[in-house]
């Protein structure tokens, strides 16, 4: 009898990796565990398991898996793993990296509509029957900086040249590129942000990231332009942002990640005209744990016959 690897799915919804595991004929030869979030693994489940697949965490847990080989993220961040003060150096950690490509990319370009065209304002006026004629400003011709440019920016770079838009961005190892104009390396962000009319950021959360645009940084921009975030919510000192908002030293800001989620009510964020609260709708989608449950079987039949897995997190990197 072939012997079964133990697996964990530690999430509330398992019905599409099971069904994943079962149509990739992988049943037979793993035995899964599942436990809700909200609960935690008894001592034998940890004991016997091999693979784990997870939101996230708490300290404590992973050492207590004396057999785990592999973890699983959920997401595509894994700031909280790597956070972790006593993750394990020999699991290898896989992060869900390319799994919003079906929702964020269109949800930026909506983002970028929003923020170009008069619609809002138009409903808006609706409200009180008010005829306010106003020109859209066109995005055709405007330059599209991007600081980050892995699976989604690319992503969002095709559609936006399709747009006639022209793109810019960062890399951290930088090469061409189809439909971006220039890739550059983060040494040279200084460039992206003098030229872009809007700027957005899909930089991981990183030591070397946090609190990267600041005063600073948003001092390079033109007044004109929009940043948008849909990274991560380290990325921005907000006072900073605030301040340049207010300031008109940009033209505004709509953001969809923070450093506090939900975002408190009493942040200035709500508040401060100029600045575009969405509630982390970027990267979720309807069917989110059938496209992760791809990505999770294609590693799980990797780990079964040994082979490299995909979306290793490099560690040091942060990512």
């Amino acid at each position: 009898m072939t012997r079964r690897a133990h697996i964990l799915l530690w999430t509330d919804s398992t019905a599409a990796y099971l069904d994943a595991i079962e149509a990739a004929g992988l049943a037979d030869r793993v035995a899964v565990d599942t436990v809700s979030r909200k609960a935690k693994p008894s001592a034998d489940q940890m004991a016997r398991t091999e693979a784990l697949m997870a939101a996230g965490v708490p300290p404590g847990l992973l050492p207590a898996m004396p057999k785990l080989r592999w973890a699983q993220a959920m997401t595509a961040g894994v700031e909280g793993w790597i956070a972790l003060p006593d993750l394990p150096a020999n699991v290898t950690l896989t992060c869900a990296r390319g799994t919003h490509r079906e929702s964020m990319p269109e949800n930026i370009i909506g983002a970028l509509f929003y923020v170009a065209k008069p619609f809002a304002a138009a409903v808006e006026n609706q409200k009180h029957r008010r005829w306010v004629q106003s020109v859209a400003q066109p995005l055709t011709g405007k330059t599209l900086g991007i600081l980050g440019l892995g699976a989604i920016g690319q992503d969002v770079a095709r559609i936006a040249a399709a747009l006639d838009m022209r793109v810019i961005g960062t890399r951290r190892r930088p090469q061409p590129m189809t439909h971006v104009a220039e890739v550059l390396p983060p040494a040279r962000t200084p460039e992206v942000l003098a030229q872009s009319d809007f700027l957005l950021l899909l930089l991981p959360a990183t030591h070397e990231t946090d609190n990267f645009i600041n005063a600073e940084r948003l001092g390079m921009m033109k007044s004109s332009a929009w940043l948008l975030n849909f990274g991560r919510g380290h990325l921005i000192k907000d006072d900073d942002l605030i301040a340049a908002v207010k300031a008109r030293k940009i033209a505004g800001a709509m953001l969809d990640v923070y450093r506090q989620e939900p975002l408190p009510a009493d942040h200035p964020f709500w508040s401060t005209e100029g600045i575009i609260v969405l509630p982390h709708i970027g990267g979720p989608h309807p069917q989110r744990d059938r496209i992760v449950a791809g990505l999770f079987v294609d590693n799980l039949r990797r780990f079964l016959e040994g082979e490299p897995l995909k979306e290793v997190v490099d560690r040091k990197a942060g990512y």
